[in-house]
């Protein structure tokens, strides 16, 4: 049974001499980007905490009427926070401590949400590793989509007709992605040891009902069903499009490339950054330095906008493509991709 990973990705190592990536981690660290902002993460994840009580308890003022509807909305977009904490724990970027950092992510990510944190360790662990590959990256295997025409040649019946529409349907079918998370989480309980699986399985149940009762105890059960669709479909759009500009349309390498690519290549070659301001950063929780991120996992998010000056000037100076684009042109490009994977399917 294989160990869950408490953590995503250990500090970086000093790499190989004579790699381009070494002259840029020397520079980084120092200026001391890779040291930790836990107080910068404690402020972050205190308000947010206040932010969903206010929510909560708005939903009990408002549970008699159809308006409570509308509070859907912001819980949506503070889950969306949430797993974003979530996430950022697993990378150590909030603290380098193995216990202090997994109980961060149990709290944000199974308690909270009713997500796995072993689950979605193991799944971005893997992606990190090998951004991209379709043999080594899981978030561009076959599933409900896929991501190459060797990929859709093989597709069948349903699966046939929906990557023909893929393109069309991926913003309607990440609706589904919030309750879909959910299920994965349960699901992987199996593949865990067994004081991870009853911890896991623990909170996972403890959210769960927390939920049910929330919803049960302030909501009618019409509106109680209305209402926790809405918010998981929210949330699972929301989660979509934040991870979705990243690297859908970038280079896949294939075994004889990778074998070219050091890790500078590796992520930059398949990483898309979405140009925007403060807004953009929050809204997508610091994501949209993708590049920045998946060369140095563990650095805090508040650092990620002051390394893309260094990270940019080097790319240009070895002559690798730095791509940058806006929000909107960053789903574009998605978008164009798959449907061009699903182009033999509609020609046929």
């Amino acid at each position: 049974m294989p160990q869950a990973a408490s953590t995503l990705t250990r500090p970086e190592r000093e790499p190989r001499t004579g790699s381009d990536f070494a002259p840029l981690l020397r520079t980084v660290k120092s200026q001391g980007l890779l040291e930790r902002r836990t107080g910068w993460y404690a402020v972050g994840i205190l308000a947010n905490l206040v932010a969903l009580s206010a929510v909560i308890t708005g939903m009990a003022l408002l549970g008699g009427s159809w308006w409570v509807l509308l509070l859907a909305l912001p819980l949506a977009v503070l889950s969306a926070r949430t797993a974003f904490f979530g996430h950022d724990a697993g990378h150590a970027q909030i603290s380098g401590d193995r216990r202090t950092a997994k109980a961060v992510g149990l709290l944000h990510s199974n308690l909270l949400l009713g997500m796995s944190y072993a689950w979605w360790n193991d799944k971005h662990n893997r992606h990190h590793a090998n951004p991209n590959h379709v043999d080594k990256d899981p978030d561009v295997g076959v599933g409900a989509m896929v991501w190459t025409q060797k990929q859709a040649a093989q597709r069948e019946g349903f699966a046939r007709w929906l990557t023909r529409n893929q393109a069309r349907l991926f913003f309607p079918m990440l609706l589904l992605e919030g309750i879909a998370l959910k299920i994965y989480g349960f699901q992987d309980l199996k593949r865990q040891p067994a004081r991870e699986r009853a911890v896991e399985g623990a909170l996972l149940l403890l959210h769960l009902g927390g939920y049910l009762t929330l919803l049960l105890t302030t909501m009618s059960v019409p509106t109680a069903i209305v209402f926790a669709l809405l918010h998981h479909a929210l949330f699972g759009l929301h989660l979509g499009m934040t991870f979705a500009p990243n690297h859908k349309g970038m280079e896949m390498p294939d075994p004889e490339s990778e074998e070219r690519w050091g890790h500078l290549k590796r992520q930059v070659l398949t990483s898309r950054n979405v140009r925007g301001g403060l807004l953009t950063d929050w809204f997508l929780g610091g994501l949209n330095y993708q590049i920045e991120h998946h060369l140095f996992p563990n650095m805090p998010r508040p650092h990620l906008r002051l390394v893309q000056p260094l990270v940019r000037a080097h790319c240009r100076e070895l002559g690798i493509p730095y791509t940058e684009t806006g929000l909107v042109d960053s789903y574009r490009q998605a978008l164009t991709h798959m449907h061009e994977v699903g182009e033999p399917l509609r020609a046929g």
